[in-house]
């Protein structure tokens, strides 16, 4: 009886820990910066984020292969990947001292995620700059590719590398005004 009892214990410790998960981590594509956010006269708004379905949900989403796409499951987002890129874009443009009020919407056409290789996003953005004439909107669109190392905190910071970059070219054309135009690619 007592052999069997313990058949069974071990048994229920095993399937036990076999069912155990690793435990979620959890991503920010807004960088840690030292110092606060001067902010300067800026009053940015950020209109609309979209990004396409494949990669919209909690979990980090990455290429494989030419047509493949694999779930990160123990790999999340802080936020929404929407609500992300419309923070840590806020973020970054309050930190470029823009004098102006903006307002903005994104469109991103691509968000490509390959560990070992780069993270790459493609935007359509159309920015409205008030107080310059009739605040006509500019519509531009940024490819922007950073390369990455083969862990997911590597690519994430080569997403965030490209934030700060697309940041770039929106205060860019910002401190041009209307007369200017989209930035040249960099």
């Amino acid at each position: 009886m007592a052999f069997s009892l313990k058949i069974t214990l071990v048994t229920a410790l095993l399937l036990l820990t076999a069912c155990r998960s690793e435990p979620i981590q959890f991503h920010t594509l807004t960088p840690a910066q030292p110092g606060g956010a001067s902010g300067g006269g800026a009053d940015i708004q950020i209109e609309a984020v979209t990004v396409p379905p494949q990669v919209d949900r909690p979990q980090i989403v990455i290429r494989q292969g030419n047509s493949g796409l694999a779930i990160l499951e123990t790999q999340w987002w802080a936020a929404s990947l929407t609500d992300e890129l419309r923070s840590a874009l806020f973020d970054q443009l309050v930190n470029s001292n823009l004098q102006r009020r903006v307002s903005l919407r994104l469109d991103v056409q691509r968000f490509d995620s390959i560990p070992g290789q780069y993270a790459l996003i493609d935007v359509k953005w159309r920015l409205r700059i008030f107080g310059s004439g009739d605040a006509a909107p500019i519509t531009c669109r940024s490819t922007l590719q950073t390369p990455s190392g083969a862990s997911i905190d590597d690519l994430v910071i080569a997403h965030q590398n490209n934030v700060k970059r697309l940041a770039a070219a929106i205060s860019q054309t910002v401190a041009a005004g209307t007369s200017r135009g989209c930035p040249t690619a960099r």
